[in-house]
């Protein structure tokens, strides 16, 4: 069997849950890597058979999306030649981790394609929603990346098809301990945003990594930190408490290694928003924005010992085999 295995690599998220997901699919079948989006740290330890461009957005520095930007740096035109050039044909199956590319290319191909993401899991039954309703949100999550079956990751097994995270091994075999510092990830909000509020809190040490520099420097109690993934994982090890967007990977892991926990989602990020509802549901302390107005609650799950205790075991290898006995089994009788 051929797999192709389609990553969105605007974030950071999809390609660390990848690092796990790739050696269990490489122990059923033969698999291709594509991944399109540029704008991720984390490197995968694996060969990459297609890159693209894609589709995708950029941080701002007041808490969203820097549109103008996004709009500068995507190209319909670029995009739908990629979508033209994606040989999706070669392939046994092809599985999407919110990757437009590929996706769209079985769309129009007429092949049969597997969803295999976080924001699949969105609009699943008894999945918890935002207080408001984003309708460009709503067409956005359904259809930027839409697939024929769908299977999901969350926080909670809500339903049959929505799986717990895959919490990736270099995180699992980290040694935990608890220094009086915070770690913190907030990549749509800009340097000067986060050391003019966290610096206010003056008894601990704020471990910032950030999208926003190159170079590491510190201001009073606020050190900052470009991205680097092994200096994060120590970090987020041996923290008290994460303070990070309402994105899914890093929210996973703090709560898999038993940190404190703060979010905050961006501004017009409807998945985000979703996100913020179910950990608001399960305990975690949800901020709308990151301003001086909010430091009283901040400051108060600093003094709070309180944590939301989530069970997330080793999965990874049964959740691709329920994956491809499903769809094999589909296929064999013709529902596909």
């Amino acid at each position: 069997m051929r797999i192709l295995y389609a990553i969105q690599g605007t974030g950071n998220g999809h390609i660390s849950r990848a690092k796990d997901i790739i050696p269990a699919l490489l122990k059923r079948a033969k698999v291709d890597i594509l991944i399109s989006g540029s704008q991720a740290e984390v490197k995968l330890p694996y060969p990459i058979r297609y890159k693209y461009k894609g589709l995708g957005f950029c941080f701002g520095k007041n808490g969203g999306i820097d549109f103008i930007k996004t709009i500068k740096q995507n190209s319909i035109t670029n995009f739908i030649k990629e979508v033209r050039d994606c040989p999706v044909t070669k392939y046994d199956l092809v599985i999407s981790d919110f990757e437009p590319v590929s996706s769209w290319a079985c769309f129009f191909k007429g092949v049969k394609s597997v969803a295999l993401s976080h924001q699949s899991a969105l609009y699943t039954e008894n999945v918890p929603r935002p207080p408001y309703f984003d309708l460009i949100g709503q067409f956005f999550i359904k259809n930027y990346a839409k697939c024929h079956f769908n299977y999901g990751f969350h926080f909670k097994k809500y339903n049959q098809r929505v799986f717990l995270p895959v919490i990736r091994s270099d995180i699992r075999l980290l040694k935990r301990s608890t220094k009086n510092q915070y770690t913190v990830y907030l990549p749509s909000y800009s340097d000067d945003r986060i050391i003019k509020v966290l610096s206010k809190i003056k008894h601990v040490k704020w471990k910032v990594f950030s999208k926003h520099t190159k170079t590491y420097y510190q201001k009073k109690n606020v050190y900052i930190s470009p991205i680097d993934s092994a200096k994060f994982e120590k970090s987020l090890a041996s923290c008290k408490g994460v303070l990070c967007g309402a994105g899914f990977e890093t929210p996973s892991e703090a709560l898999y290694l038993n940190k404190k926990l703060m979010v905050i989602p961006m501004k017009y990020q409807y998945e985000q928003h979703f996100n913020a509802a179910a950990l608001k549901e399960l305990g975690v302390p949800v901020l709308k924005s990151l301003k001086l107005k909010h430091l009283k609650k901040i400051e108060n799950w600093v003094e709070s010992d309180y944590k939301v205790s989530l069970s997330f075991p080793n999965e990874t290898q049964h959740i691709v085999d329920y994956i491809l006995y499903d769809y094999i089994t589909k296929k064999r009788l013709a529902l596909i």
